[in-house]
């Protein structure tokens, strides 16, 4: 199946800022940041579709995932 991937901000460092993948069926948000290369410790906000997700979510066809560092500012 095909999703979308955005990066954002120093999360680009582990790839383009669009990209569009296949991916398996049943595959989730955690073995797509696997794969991407992002260590698993590395601070980040999730969305799949515009909604946050959990790493155990399973992708489906279509999704749009983006990935963010955490913002903060004043």
């Amino acid at each position: 199946m095909r999703i979308i991937v955005k990066l954002f901000a120093n999360l680009r460092d582990f790839g383009p800022k669009y990209q569009e993948l296949d991916v398996p069926d049943n595959f989730t948000l955690k073995e797509l940041i696997t794969r991407l290369g992002i260590p698993e410790n590395y601070p980040m906000i999730r969305l799949v579709n515009g909604d946050f997700a959990e790493l155990e979510y399973s992708l489906k066809e279509g999704d749009t995932v983006s990935l963010f560092p955490p913002i903060a500012g004043g």
